[in-house]
């Protein structure tokens, strides 16, 4: 018999919990990182001072899940990458089904929730209406509730993961409500008892399923954005909110504020604007002459081409890769994925020749947008609503893996300007 999700991981923890204790027992003052001044006062970039097991990202791969590259990974549900970040493999047929079962159980959405997000001023901001609803719904914390009771610290991933399973059954389900709330989309549309977690929420959505094609693109979307290391802005909030023992319907809200910021979650929209943008200049599809033309335009009025570039990748970004070949695949005359495409054949070289950006590929973002607006998410500012949909998975599983292996809570030390001042000798 198939084995639940909570089953599995349990049977794992012993020796995670082992494995974790021996690291930090027999090689606890083993130095991993420096730190330089830029780096403390730059945001503490590519300081090594974090652990998070669920993925990696190599400048020279892009994002590894649990040891297989994304590209890897394109064709599987979104329910067996959230398996595969807190189990370490992929599920069996029957742990699949075991497991989406298991989703569907959580996925009561609390009418008051509904009450909430129509109460909203209808200006809110769709990433405030879904945040909010999820910090609603802590109301539902069965981890509170444990932890008031009391129980031991070793029990402490077993309620985690209960709410993690809360969270992920509903969040798609209120992020297309709060997509048909706020956009007067028409009556909010019931959760199907037979499409997976991606499909039902394409459909809830209301998007027209065009064969199918629509819950395809919705599965590869949720998938490519699941989870970016521990040190993004969302998962690094989520993190340390959840290490003071917060619950994940508190630390995932936080960690989706953090997604709300423009440096951070809607760079994908960004990007979209630009091409758009780019068509309108040249009544069509460019070519791509006209693609160059407009580049250098942009960067020589000192402004930069969104979606090339990347803090880590220093190679086009498989996840770019995965939406390149999906559009090639099904949007061949679509003018504004021909206008994507056809500035990845161009840009690079142009950013080449300009000389400032230290990586000229793409990342996800110069992709996504246009796969999203042909199949008719219009509404710019929804984008990152989908983008939290797929990150919560992400978030989700991190926080109960440091619930299991008693993480504790983050704490770094901060120092004055003025001890950096003395430390360098300057005057």
């Amino acid at each position: 018999m198939a084995k639940t999700i909570k089953e599995k991981f349990e049977s794992q923890i012993p020796a995670l919990r082992e494995e974790r204790t021996k690291l930090v027992k027999e090689h606890g003052d083993f130095k991993i990182s420096d730190c330089t001044v830029a780096q403390a006062i730059g945001g503490m970039r590519g300081v090594k001072g974090m652990v998070c097991d669920t993925s990696v990202v190599e400048p020279d791969k892009g994002l590894i899940i649990r040891g297989v590259p994304i590209m890897e990974l394109t064709k599987k549900l979104p329910e067996e990458i959230f398996w595969m970040l807190l189990i370490g493999k992929l599920p069996t047929k029957d742990e699949l089904a075991g497991f989406q079962k298991e989703l569907k159980a959580h996925g009561e959405v609390p009418n008051y929730v509904w009450r909430i997000l129509k109460a909203m001023p209808k200006t809110s901001h769709p990433m405030a209406m879904l945040d909010t609803a999820i910090l609603a719904m802590e109301n539902e914390s069965i981890f509170r509730k444990r932890y008031a009771e009391g129980m031991s610290k070793m029990d402490y991933w077993e309620p985690t993961l209960e709410d993690a399973m809360r969270v992920m059954g509903t969040i798609h389900t209120i992020a297309a409500g709060v997509y048909r709330i706020k956009y007067k989309k028409g009556d909010l549309i019931e959760p199907s008892k037979k499409l997976d977690w991606a499909a039902d929420f394409a459909k809830m959505l209301g998007l027209p399923p065009k064969k199918g094609e629509t819950y395809d693109m919705m599965r590869l979307y949720l998938t490519l954005h699941c989870d970016h290391e521990g040190g993004n802005v969302s998962a690094n909030t989520c993190h340390t909110v959840g290490s003071a023992l917060s619950d994940p319907f508190y630390a995932v809200s936080a960690g989706l504020n953090g997604l709300a910021g423009p440096l951070h979650g809607l760079a994908n929209q960004e990007c979209l604007n630009w091409v758009l943008e780019t068509i309108d200049k040249f009544g069509g599809a460019p070519t791509e002459k006209q693609i160059e033309e407009y580049a250098w335009e942009t960067l020589n009025s000192g402004k930069v081409i969104p979606g090339y570039g990347h803090a880590v990748l220093r190679v086009t970004d498989p996840r770019f890769t995965a939406f390149l070949e999906f559009g090639r695949k099904n949007l061949k005359k679509d003018p504004v994925f021909m206008t994507v495409s056809r500035v990845y054949d161009v840009v690079p070289e142009v950013l080449k020749k300009h000389g400032k950006a230290k990586n000229p590929w793409p990342n996800v973002d110069a992709g996504s947008g246009s796969i999203l607006y042909n199949y008719g998410l219009k509404e710019f500012e929804y984008y990152t609503v989908l983008f939290s949909v797929s990150r919560a998975m992400g978030m989700l599983t991190q926080l109960v893996l440091n619930r299991a292996l008693g993480t504790p809570i983050t704490r770094p030390k901060s120092v004055s300007t003025e001890w950096l001042k003395k430390q360098v000798g300057m005057k």
